[in-house]
């Protein structure tokens, strides 16, 4: 009898696999994006279930959304202005620019923000294909005029 051998990494979505930096990094996302709470919501870890797919941004940017805590929504469908993504160390660029591609421009999404913290790096993709790289300062988002400085964020 053949045995097969299998790599336990596989069983997962690569988006599923978290880490103790990954994790501080949404944080310090979280944190740093706070000064735009009273136009945005920031939503960490959202389910999203958009006409092109199913995913969960590290963290999506909506202008405000409104609370309503006696009717949650599991599955949000309306698309983020910006849906960011945290390269996860065990996760392709390849992985997050298909789904910018793939998902979140077709469904309406404005900027896909990548940052990969290994690379220390920002990048900004627009659905033009255009892409915007800061590997330190104030990284600004070309739409919404967000800013994030890339030093603390990634310190």
């Amino acid at each position: 009898m053949e045995t097969v051998a299998t790599d336990l990494i596989e069983e997962f979505h690569s988006e599923d696999i978290m880490s103790v930096n990954h994790s501080k990094l949404i944080h310090r996302l979280s944190v740093t994006l706070d000064r735009y709470e009273d136009q945005y919501d920031i939503l960490p870890e959202l389910e999203l279930e958009l006409p092109t797919g199913k995913c969960k941004p590290d963290v999506a940017i909506y202008e405000k959304i409104g609370n309503n805590w006696f009717n949650d929504i599991i599955y949000y469908t309306q698309p983020p202005l910006i849906a960011v993504e945290v390269l996860s160390p065990k996760q392709g660029v390849s992985d997050l620019t298909d789904k910018a591609f793939k998902v979140y421009f077709p469904a309406g999404v404005k900027t896909v923000w990548i940052i990969a913290p290994m690379l220390h790096i920002v990048q900004v993709i627009l659905p033009n294909g255009t892409q915007l790289t800061w590997p330190n300062g104030v990284m600004k988002d070309p739409v919404l005029g967000f800013e994030v400085d890339v030093d603390v964020l990634l310190r």
